[in-house]
């Protein structure tokens, strides 16, 4: 990894009110290609403020979002509306599942596929030869996703019927169909048992390597975010306490006082 390459995401000072409250105060983040990085904090921090500032969830109240896409002009996501700022390359998980659940598998993540298609209305009406071609490689495309997160064998399961688990997985998935440069994932590894969870640490480390995809993480398992993190961002009460590597996160003391508490390695 180049640290002199153009970061993929320059987020500076970044800051979100609400009313009188101040959830972010003047937050900067980078994410380089190849990278993964973690945002952790205590629960309150502002880390899902944080995502929902950059994919146009939120308005922020200051500061300024930056990505540029591989071979592509910087482009400011600021006043993007969230379907923009997945057109642009960027796409997301929730922290609560937000499946299609009466939709199968692979038509879950066929709608990821939506923003990157170019039938129109009408062309889904008379179906012509080019919206038949495209629908074809919307199977297609989704089809490979799934085979490369796991799930190709339950293609035509419905999503509500999948293990915790494999659900959390398709949300994967799903953003993967965005043909995002940027996945940014919002607590994957909550409710999820140990097996689970080293199934989706080797998933995430196959996005980055395998598919060129830099991932943001919001998680509170330090032990995944200790063990696939390239850099870390941590946060208390809205403002960026401390960055850097995870040797240097596990060893700060500022980071030790406000959220790890007086926790040793086993």
């Amino acid at each position: 990894m180049n640290g002199a390459m153009e970061p993929l995401l320059d987020v500076q000072a970044l800051t979100m009110s609400f009313g009188g409250l101040r959830a972010l105060d003047g937050v900067s983040l980078r994410v380089q290609p190849g990278e993964v990085v973690a945002l952790i904090g205590p629960n309150g921090a502002g880390k899902t403020t944080f995502f929902n500032c950059i994919t146009g969830i939120y308005r922020p109240s200051g500061g300024d979002i930056f990505v540029t896409p591989p071979g592509r002009k910087r482009r400011r996501l600021n006043g993007l509306k969230t379907h923009q700022v997945t057109a642009q390359g960027l796409a997301r998980t929730f922290q609560n599942i937000r499946l299609f659940p009466g939709m199968t598998v692979l038509e879950n993540v066929m709608i990821g596929r939506h923003c990157r298609t170019r039938a129109g209305v009408l062309g889904a009406i008379l179906r012509d030869p080019q919206t038949r071609r495209e629908e074809r490689e919307i199977v297609e495309r989704s089809y490979a996703i799934l085979e490369k997160i796991g799930l190709a064998d339950q293609v035509n399961e419905l999503a509500k019927n999948l293990p915790y688990g494999d659900q959390r997985r398709l949300e994967i998935a799903r953003a993967m169909a965005t043909e995002p440069f940027l996945l940014l994932l919002d607590e994957p590894a909550a409710g999820m048992n140990p097996r689970e969870t080293d199934a989706l640490e080797a998933l995430i480390r196959r996005i980055c390597d395998e598919e060129g995809i830099a991932v943001l993480l919001i998680e509170h398992d330090m032990r995944i975010v200790m063990s696939i993190s390239n850099r870390i961002y941590v946060l208390d009460y809205g403002k960026k306490i401390a960055s850097g590597t995870a040797a240097e996160i596990w060893e700060n003391p500022v980071v030790i006082k406000a959220y790890l508490g007086e926790e040793t390695e086993d």
